[in-house]
């Protein structure tokens, strides 16, 4: 016996575009799969500037080595009038330098942790990583009488094992999102323009306080008068996750208000 099937020509057209679908987003699940993980796991993660309307920017400054940049570096500061800004500093050069230290503190400038030995964090083990955590630590408390609580790791250098043990011990990884590359010394003025144009609210920007930045202090008067004349507020990184926060929750009880 013959057996004939008569088919929906329509039914057979939704069928084929369904197929198709589901096929498109599974391709799209299995090629962002670590994306999501990232994600969506709700683990800790970098902060690299923060959202606000106002314009507010953070000054940030690594010190690692050396003893002839900082005290210019804060010298004008000073002069300019710049009380809010953050330094991350290593143990083993505040070890070496107590009185720079001391007088950055004094100022009322935020310090931060900038770890211990400068290695890329990621390439250690999670021991280790934690050593290098609570090494700097207990140095900084010593000499600043109060553990810090943000940390920016050395070169920048994290992974999602350095984010997860940085939190557990009570601190915040904090990058950048202007970087002032002042460290190649290209000139005071190509690093001014590249701060300036970059800059925006809530923007964290890198600069470094090192020997080995030798343009910054120079750059630095230039820098502070022209993000003033554009309206900026110098704050410190926690002042400006603080707005940020601010703002936020104002935004969440302003929604919850539209509700009702």
């Amino acid at each position: 016996m013959s057996h004939f099937y008569v088919f929906n020509g329509k039914k057979i057209k939704q069928a084929v575009f369904i197929g198709v679908a589901v096929v498109f987003a599974a391709g799209i699940v299995y090629s962002e799969r670590g994306n999501m993980a990232v994600f969506s796991s709700g683990g800790p993660a970098a902060i690299y500037n923060v959202k606000t309307e106002k314009k507010q920017i953070a000054l940030t400054f690594d010190i690692s080595w050396g003893e002839t940049r900082t005290a210019p570096i804060l010298d004008v500061l000073e002069q300019k009038g710049v009380k809010n800004a953050t330094f991350f500093l290593s143990s083993p050069w505040s070890k070496s330098h107590p009185d720079i230290v001391n007088r950055i503190a004094k100022t009322g400038y935020e310090i931060g942790s900038h770890g211990h030995k400068h290695v890329n964090y990621s390439s250690l083990a999670d021991e280790e990583i934690r050593k290098q955590i609570q090494t700097a630590d207990g140095v900084l408390k010593e000499l600043t009488g109060k553990s810090p609580n943000l940390i920016r790791m050395p070169n920048g250098d994290f992974d999602k094992r350095v984010l997860g043990i940085a939190d557990q011990l009570g601190y915040k990884v904090i990058q950048w999102d202007t970087d002032s590359l002042d460290w190649k010394n290209p000139g005071a003025e190509t690093i001014i323009s590249r701060v300036v144009s970059k800059a925006h609210p809530g923007d964290i920007v890198l600069l470094h306080a090192s020997d080995s930045s030798k343009q910054t202090h120079e750059a630095l008067p230039a820098i502070i008068d022209q993000l003033k004349s554009k309206g900026y507020e110098f704050v410190t990184v926690s002042e400006l996750m603080k707005q940020a926060q601010a703002e936020n929750k104002a935004v969440e009880e302003q929604s919850f208000k539209q509700v009702y």
